[in-house]
Order: structure tokens, then sequence, then C-alpha cells
């Protein structure tokens, strides 16, 4: 009698899984569904998906490798993961991009039936590294998925290459099956997805099945692993990703001030999907409109703030290039306008779907004249979401321009975020002057506490007044050549702008409250710099944190906290940009920078390194 094998379930405490393949295997969309199955669980994750800019690279080729990764856990964490425990690969290529992404030790799983002589040439791989020493430090399981996908749908009546792409859903079955994954919800999915073409839900869940059942049976993986629940707040959570979050967030604000919420974009990645999103939300006081070029877009979203409602304009930094006019003209008629910038690698087109934090300058200083904007910027996914609030209420109270600065990892992250208590909400209050019997309205008599004009709605009788781009007159707002009037209205606009420093919150230490390391953070950067933190404090090294939200202006209390500390780390996705400004603005600390533009974000262990080079 054969004695049948159990496989041995371990329990661990987070792992890292990346899907890779070429852009047209749907990696994008396996991983979206291991994400909302690891949510579903009660995990927290953190993704970090990475596709071409080619809307179709060449099949098989280097530039047209797509991949999706994941970290999921019972603990909370606060990235993506450095380095995969387990990578997922359909073909020559996305091994030959990925495998520097792979920890020692870690599975490979590859699609064994695409390493044919034509696939291997166009990834540029010299041999076949399925048959030399090439993985030797890796537990490699070689999987002729595309043959055992083909088998499983032998008896369906589908085209050969609808068959090839259901191999997605088999290894992701497999993966369900190794960390002891629920098919659910991934079922019920494939069902409403693909309902107007029952042969082909059939087929994928058909896929999806037998990819869990031949790594049940075939025991071709020693070990199974459980990754219980996360111990989370007490809530309801969903899945969010930065962009989804940023819309609610922006519907959100509107709702609060009582107004319409108006979004004129031109697409451009990665702020595209902001339109997508909004535009679903139509019945809910929201109006999208798809511009014909970058300057159209938020020239209509100037139009909505002088019309008196929430103007938003999207896109990424070539658009802020075009945008820069309009934004100016924004500033000179001091309205309430949003600005989105989700930025992206550059210059020029640069690297559209990959990540950097490249244009804190261009939003601070890249428009003629004195031209001072507020700046913020969301520190995670989720964060997009109470952050869109704040650039509504800023630019509401103090009638400016804000610019919302956020980055192409954070647009497309996902995490799990907590729907929150309405309640707990920042009030947006909205005040319209009315006309007054016997008494001349003036545009540019300001609130003594912010500094900020008063919101006339154009159209209202006794309220007339004169608005555009030529140097205003204080009070009255007539056009002006005076010098004397335009030093001071120079100085009122950066007045008011600085005085938003008043209205935010101080910044605060993660760590020692002095010491011989600060690091300074911004933007995505939040995640890998608390985590390594953190580690460290673990060590018993003191190294604290900051992480700041606003950026212009910076919270007030940045310079005494700078004080404490004999060093500033400054990490970021570009070349120095905030340091040069930390240096500016506070001359007498010492402030390096750490400095990387890969497209892709910092790692944990890239900044926990350097913190202890620094120790």
């Amino acid at each position: 009698m054969t004695e049948t094998k159990k496989n041995k379930t371990e329990i661990v405490s987070s792992i890292t899984v990346r899907f890779a393949g070429d852009s047209g295997d749907g990696m994008q969309l396996t991983g979206d569904q291991f994400t909302d199955t690891a949510a579903i669980m009660g995990n927290d994750f953190a993704t970090l998906p990475d596709f071409p800019a080619e809307i179709r690279a060449p099949i098989g080729t280097l530039p047209g490798v797509s991949s999706f990764q994941i970290q999921f856990s019972d603990s909370i964490i606060f990235t993506p993961g450095d380095i995969a425990d387990v990578l997922v690969v359909m073909n020559p290529a996305a091994l030959k991009v990925n495998l520097p992404l792979v920890k020692k030790g870690g599975l490979i799983i590859v699609n064994e039936s695409v390493f044919n002589e034509e696939n291997l040439r166009k990834a540029t791989w010299e041999k076949n590294p399925l048959d030399d020493e090439t993985l030797k430090d890796y537990s490699v399981l070689k999987v002729k998925l595309s043959e055992l996908t083909k088998n499983a749908l032998k008896d369906l009546h589908l085209k050969a290459s609808e068959v090839e792409r259901c191999k997605n859903f088999f290894a992701l079955g497999m993966m369900f099956w190794l960390y002891d994954r629920e098919l659910n919800h991934t079922t019920a999915w494939i069902k409403n997805k693909f309902a107007k073409r029952p042969e082909i839900v059939e087929a994928n869940i058909t896929a999806l099945t037998a990819g869990y059942n031949f790594a049940d049976i075939a025991e071709v993986i020693p070990n199974q692993y459980q990754i219980k629940k996360a111990i989370l707040d007490p809530g309801t959570y969903r899945k969010i990703m930065g962009n989804e979050a940023l819309a609610i967030g922006l519907i959100t604000a509107a709702n609060l001030a009582n107004k319409t919420l108006f979004y004129g974009s031109y697409p451009i990645t990665p702020a595209s999907t902001i339109l997508q999103y909004l535009a679903a939300y139509k019945n809910y006081n929201v109006k999208t409109f798809q511009a014909e070029d970058e300057i159209s877009a938020i020239g209509s979203a100037v139009g909505a703030s002088f019309g008196g409602q929430i103007g938003v304009t999207g896109t990424s930094g070539p658009g802020i290039s075009l945008k820069s006019e309009m934004m100016n003209l924004a500033v000179m008629a001091e309205l309430p306008l949003i600005i989105i910038n989700v930025q992206r690698g550059g210059p020029s087109t640069g690297m559209p779907t990959k990540t950097e934090q490249t244009d804190l300058l261009q939003v601070l200083y890249c428009r003629n004249g004195e031209s001072p904007i507020a700046v913020l910027a969301p520190r995670t996914a989720s964060d997009c979401f109470i952050m869109a609030i704040e650039a509504v209420r800023i630019a509401i109270k103090y009638m400016t321009p804000v610019i919302f600065l956020s980055e192409g990892y954070l647009a497309s992250a996902a995490e799990p975020w907590k729907l929150p208590d309405i309640s707990t909400l920042p009030s947006i209050e909205v005040t319209h002057p009315k006309a007054e019997k016997g008494k001349t309205f003036y545009p540019y008599e300001r609130n003594p506490e912010t500094l900020a004009r008063p919101w006339a709605i154009p159209g209202t009788p006794g309220l007339e007044h004169r608005i555009g781009g030529l140097s205003k007159a204080d009070i009255t707002g007539n056009v002006s050549y005076d010098p004397e009037n335009h030093q001071k209205m120079t100085n009122l606009r950066a007045e008011k702008i600085a005085r938003i420093a008043n209205d935010i919150p101080e910044a605060e230490i993660h760590g020692p409250k002095s010491g011989k390391l600060l690091v300074l953070s911004w933007g995505g950067n939040y995640g890998a710099v608390y985590q390594a933190v953190t580690n460290l404090h673990n060590k018993k090294k003191k190294v604290s944190q900051v992480h700041l939200s606003y950026l212009n202006p910076f919270p007030k209390n940045l310079g005494d906290i700078l004080k404490q500390f004999k060093t500033i780390l400054i990490p970021e996705l570009n070349m120095g940009q905030l340091l040069m400004l930390i240096r500016y603005k506070f001359p007498e600390s010492h402030s390096i920078g750490f400095n990387k533009v890969k497209g892709v974000p910092f790692k944990v262990e890239e900044i926990e390194q350097r913190i202890s080079e620094l120790l």
C-alpha cells in the first residue's frame, strides 16, 4: 500500500510575492486578485505594480515585461517588500528582468513551456537558465503552465489564443493553494467580469481550479504556508489605490463644502485614472471634462473656481509645464484651484510608468514672477484621501491655488483603508459675499487672519468686479502698474501662503527628540523610512524620523526640531531638491542627501544601511 504524502503547513508572519510576465499575460489582473483575497482574509498588505510605458511592447522582450509585487502580513506593514520570497514568471524575459528582485533561497515558479530558443533570444539569454547554474541559489519549480492550462481546457471550444490567456489564472490557483487562500472572491469576480461570455467564465474558473488542484495533488511544492489575520484597529476596511483615494477625497471635500466638484483633465500617465474614477461618480455632484490639451484642462478648472465651484485639474510633470501660465492666472486672481501632479520619471516624456519625486522645485518655482503656491504631498495610498480634503480646505480658506504633489508609486499602489467616521472629517466653510446696499464691493479686501480675498460669484448683482492676469490694485482689483502697489500685493500673496503654517499640524518626531541623526522624509518615502527607523529602534539604535506632508509652507516647528540633531539625512527620489530647500531655509542645520532616480521606490534595506553608516 502506498502512503499519501502530506504537505507540511508552516505559519509565517509575512510573505512577498512577485508576478511577472509579458504585458499581455495579465500580471496586473493576477496581482489585483491576489491582493483582493489578501484583503478579504484580513491581512495587511502593500502593493507595487510595475508595467511598461508602451501600450504593446514587442512580445517576449525585456521592455515588455510587466510585474506586480505584494507583501501581505499578519501585522502592520508599510512597504510592498524589498525583495520577493516567491517569483512567478511567465517567460524568459520576465525571469531576466526580475531575477535580481528575488531573495537567495527564494522560490521561483517558471512557465517552462515557453523557454524555447526564440523566446530565449528575445530575452537576451545566451543559454537556457533552466539548464545551467544560473538559478543554483534558488528553489526552482519548473511547471509547464501553458501546456497544463491547455490540457485543463481541452474540452472547451475556445481559440488557442484565448486558452493561452487563461494561464495566469492557473498560476494564481497554484499561489492560492500555496498560501492557503480562498477561491470564492476570484470566482465571483470572474463571473461578474465576463458575464456576457459564459465560455470565458468557465475557462478562467476551470484554469483557476486546475492550478489549485495541481499544486495540491502533484506534490511539487513541499510546504504550504499560512498568514493569519492582521490585528487592525476595529472598523470597516476596503482595498484602495492612491488615485482612487484621491478621487474619493475630492468628492468628499466638495460634499463637505456643499459644492459641485469639477475636474478638467487631459489624459497623462500616471494621473489618467483619476479622471476615470471621478467620471463614475457623476450622480454625486461631480462633473468631469476630458480636454483637448493640458492648457484647456486647467483653463476649464480655473473657470469652475471663478464660478464658485471646486475646480480641480490633474496631470504629471510634463503637463505641469504646460499649465504654468494658467496656474499663475489663478495666483493673480487668487482663486481656490487644486492642481494635482502625479510625478513620474523625467525629463521630457521620460519614463511615464515609473515613479520619481523630481517635480518639487518645478511646482514651487517654475512660473514667471513671484508666484507662491501652497504644496502638500500624501505619504501613502490611503493618505491621498485625507490630504485631498486638506488641499480643498486650504484652497478655499486662503483663496489660493494648492498643488497636490503625489507620485506614480502612490497612484497605483494599494493598501487597506479604514473607512473614516464622517463626523471626524474637517469642516470646510464657504462664505460668498452678498451685496450690501450703499456699500461698494472690493474684490481684494482681505480677511485680517488669512489674508484671503472674498470669493464672489460672478453675475451676482452688486458684486461686479474686475478679474484677470494683469497686476491688481490693492482693495479695488483695478489694473495697476504702480510700483509700490506691486510690491505690496507681492508681499501680501507671499504672506498669505506663509500664514497657512498657522493652520496645519506641527511636525512630529518618530523616535528620540534629539540626537545624532534625524531622517527627514516626504511623500511616498514615508513607509520605507518609517520601517527602517523602527527596525533600528528594535536594535537599540538611536535615530529619529520627521515626515513632511506640507512642503509649502513647512510646519512652523520644523526649524526648532532640526536644531536638536547633529545631522539631517534627506532621502529623495531625485538629486536633492528638498535638501536644497532645507539648506537654504535652515542653513544652520547639517543636512545631507540620499538620492536615487531609478524609477522605483526606496527599499527599507537601503535606508537602514545608510542610517547605519551614519551612526
